[in-house]
C-alpha cells in the first residue's frame, strides 16, 4: 500500500498525558469556532473535568463544540461530564451499535477507539491517549507510557474531513439534526514534514493501517521498532517481521509486560518462541502500564496513533494513525522508544524462554487456544 503523503507540516511528539492534555487545554482556551473531539474513554475523574472544563470555557465564547465518545470504552465513567457538556449546549453523540450484550456478532465488537481532536480548522490531535487520568490504572502505579502528536499545516483537512464525516453519519443514525456540512480552505503550509492520515474502518479502509505497516516493514533497510500495548497480530504480520529479521533487518518489539488482560496477555506470549527463533529482539515494559501504539523503521518512518497490532484494532475498531516520513521526528520518536527500552524494559532472552516450565506453556497455549477461538466466534478466522 502507497501512503500519500501531504508536505509542509509542523509536527510535535508528546509524550503521555503529562504534555498531553495542558497542550489540549490551551488549545481549547484559545479556539474561536470549532472543536471536535473523538475518543474511546472520556472518564470523569480530574482530567477529565480538566479537560471538560476546558471544552465548557469555549462554548461559553461561543465555540461550536462537538464531542463523539464511545459508548463502550466511556460506559460508567462519562455520564457526569456528559450532562455538564449537555447543560454548556455542547453537542455530545455516543457511537455504538445497540445490541444485545450476549451476542458475539462482530457488530456489536465495532467500536470507536481512535483519539482525534480538530480546533478551527488549524490545530489537530492524534494519538493513543484518552481523556483519562495518567495514574488511572491498577495500585497507581508510575504514569501511563503513551504519546500523541499535535499537527499544524495541510494534513489538518484530512483529520478535519475524516471527523466530520463520522460526526454527521453518528448523528444522522442517532436521528438528531446535525449542520450542514461545508467547505474548508486547506490549511497553510506551518513546516517541512510529510505526513499522512491513515484509518481504518468496516468500509473502504478495512486493512489501510495494516497494510501501511507491512509496507514499511517490507521496504525496511536497517531497523524495525514496534512499540505496541497489545500485540496479537495474524500469520502475514509475523512472517512479515520474521523475513526481515532474516534478512539483516534489526527488529526489536516492545510490549506490555505487566498483566493488564490476562487472556491477551498469555495468548501474546505463543507468539514468541517463533519470532525469538528468527532473530527479532523482544522488551517486556515493567515500569508502568504500556499504551503506546507507535513504530519507527530506519530512521525515517515513523508512525503514531490508536491502532494496536491485534485483531480488536485491525479488523473490528475505528482506528486513526499518522505516518510521517521525516527524519527528524522518527529520530526523536526513536530516542524516546530506546529511552523507555533501557530504563524501563526487560529483555526476553530466547534462550531462557525455550526453558520456560511446563505449566506456563500449557498456561500460554490455552489462552492462545481460546484467543483463536474468540476470534473464530465472531467471524474473524483465517490467515492474516
Amino acid at each position: 500500500m502507497t501512503v500519500e503523503m501531504l508536505s509542509g507540516n509542523k509536527l510535535q511528539l508528546l509524550l503521555n498525558g503529562s504534555a498531553y492534555f495542558p497542550a489540549l487545554e490551551q488549545a481549547f482556551d484559545a479556539a474561536k469556532k470549532e472543536i471536535y473531539l473523538e475518543t474511546y474513554i472520556f472518564a470523569d475523574d480530574r482530567t477529565g473535568r480538566r479537560i471538560a472544563a476546558a471544552l465548557v470555557r469555549a462554548a461559553g465564547r461561543g465555540v461550536s463544540v462537538h464531542v463523539l465518545v464511545d459508548g463502550f470504552g466511556s460506559k460508567g465513567v462519562f455520564e457526569q461530564t456528559r450532562q455538564l457538556l449537555s447543560a454548556a449546549n455542547i453537542e455530545v453523540l455516543i457511537f455504538g451499535p445497540k445490541t444485545s450484550p450476549l451476542t458475539l456478532r462482530r457488530k456489536r465488537l465495532r467500536r470507536l477507539h481512535r483519539k482525534l481532536v480538530v480546533v478551527d480548522a488549524r490545530l489537530a490531535f492524534i494519538g493513543g491517549i484518552n481523556i483519562i487520568d495518567d495514574m488511572h490504572t491498577p495500585r497507581h502505579t508510575p504514569p501511563r507510557y503513551d504519546y500523541a502528536v499535535r499537527i499544524e499545516g495541510p494534513l489538518i483537512a484530512s483529520v478535519l474531513d475524516e471527523t466530520e464525516r463520522l460526526w454527521h453519519r453518528v448523528a444522522w443514525a442517532s436521528l438528531r439534526r446535525s449542520a450542514q456540512r461545508h467547505p474548508r480552505v486547506s490549511a497553510a503550509a506551518r513546516g517541512k514534514q510529510r505526513a499522512a492520515l491513515v484509518v481504518r474502518d468496516n468500509l473502504s479502509h478495512r486493512s489501510d493501517i495494516e497494510e501501511a505497516y507491512l509496507a514499511a516493514i517490507a521496504a525496511a533497510r536497517e531497523e524495525i521498532i514496534i512499540a505496541n500495548a497489545y500485540f496479537f497480530p495474524g500469520a502475514r504480520f509475523r512472517h512479515a517481521l520474521r523475513r526481515a529479521a532474516k534478512r539483516g533487518v534489526r527488529v526489536l518489539l516492545l510490549l506490555q509486560g505487566r498483566v493488564e488482560y490476562v487472556l491477551l496477555h498469555y495468548a501474546t506470549r505463543a507468539l514468541y518462541g517463533s519470532l525469538l527463533d528468527a532473530g527479532v529482539e523482544i522488551f517486556e515494559y515493567h515500569k508502568s502500564f504500556l499504551h503506546v501504539k507507535v513504530a519507527v523503521i530506519d530512521q525515517r518512518w515513523a508512525t503514531v496513533g490508536s491502532s494496536n497490532i491485534d485483531p480488536f484494532s485491525l479488523m473490528l475498531a475505528r482506528e486513526a494513525n499518522i505516518v510521517v516520513d521525516d527524519v527528524a521526528f522518527s529520530k526523536e520518536l526513536r530516542r524516546s522508544l530506546h529511552d523507555h527500552m533501557r530504563d524501563g524494559a526487560k529483555v526476553v532472552a530466547k534462550s531462557a524462554w525455550h526453558r520456560q516450565p511446563l505449566w506456563r506453556r500449557l498456561l500460554i497455549w490455552s489462552a492462545y487456544g481460546c484467543a483463536r477461538l474468540l476470534m473464530g466466534l465472531v467471524g474473524y478466522g483465517g490467515k492474516r
